[in-house]
């Protein structure tokens, strides 16, 4: 079943547009929430909006404030912002195509489907992906969306167009914030080949439905057995705390080396053949 669009409107590039939409690529619908309840009437909690020093307020008598010190805020009206609002173009425009390579992945945002909205809008929707396909590029483009003007990136997916939008610069931090203070050190050239061997051992394709959320899955079970009365507590095995030994040590027993050599299983016993003399033996015994 389709999905309700988030946003309609139109893909152009250059002369050539077409209507389509916008559709969220991902879904938080499965994930396990909680109502707040009133311990004894189990009736669902109301949030009441509340004034520190004169109690409930009414929603009418709420206003937005901008705190640009402590406890001291700009008072703001919905008139006033509705008239620093962007224009609604209702028009994705595609202003450059760059390589993928130079989107730093710390830029990508939240994946849309960009789909066709409507049959007469294939033929120039096929058109606009077929070009960017060809071209291996990533499109980038502007859109407003709820109020706000976005960038969003566009590459071909299937028979479509998967979209991301793309965060601004004042949005991402600066990792050298957190990275700078890492000293610069030379690994030990051994350690890092056994690392790297480690690696090698662990690599395989990427399957999502191996990567479940074991918490989640934990919470579920709990409200099963809550459901059937049973009372139990689902548990979720956590992993063991690793043991503070050696770092050389512990790259050879991950690799499963013991002295540097790789660790061989042990060589299945077969056993011997009984000689024709045992055979007669054991032929008078029965």
């Amino acid at each position: 079943m389709a999905t309700r669009p988030t946003w309609q409107g139109y893909l152009r590039l250059s002369l050539v547009s077409c209507p389509v939409a916008l559709h969220t690529a991902t879904s938080r619908s499965g994930d396990v929430s909680f109502s707040m309840l009133h311990k004894e009437t189990h009736n669902r909690i109301r949030m009441i909006p509340t004034d520190p020093e004169t109690g409930p307020v009414a929603r009418a008598d709420i206003v937005k404030g901008y705190e640009i010190e402590k406890d001291r805020y700009v008072v703001v009206t919905d008139e006033e912002i509705r008239n620093v609002r962007l224009e609604t173009t209702r028009t994705i425009d595609i202003e450059r195509f760059v390589d993928e390579s130079e989107i730093d992945r710390l830029y990508w945002n939240d994946p849309y489907f960009l789909a066709p909205d409507g049959d007469m809008a294939v033929e120039a929707y096929s058109v606009i992906r077929e070009a960017m396909e060809g071209a291996a590029k990533v499109a980038l483009a502007r859109v407003v969306m709820h109020q706000r003007e976005r960038v969003l990136a566009l590459e071909p997916r299937d028979r479509g167009i998967l979209a991301y939008t793309i965060r601004s610069k004042n949005e991402v931090r600066d990792p050298k914030e957190v990275f700078g203070h890492i000293p610069s050190v030379k690994p030990d050239a051994k350690m890092v080949a056994i690392a790297e061997k480690i690696i090698e051992q662990l690599e395989g394709p990427f399957d999502p439905s191996e990567f479940n959320d074991r918490y989640e899955d934990a919470l579920r079970r709990l409200i099963k057995e809550k459901e059937k009365n049973h009372g139990r507590v689902a548990k979720v095995e956590e992993p063991r705390e690793a043991e503070v030994i050696d770092l050389m040590e512990a790259l050879r027993r991950s690799l499963g080396e013991g002295g540097g050599s790789r660790r061989k299983p042990p060589a299945r016993r077969v056993p011997a053949k009984a000689s024709p003399a045992r055979k007669l033996a054991a032929k008078k015994r029965a």
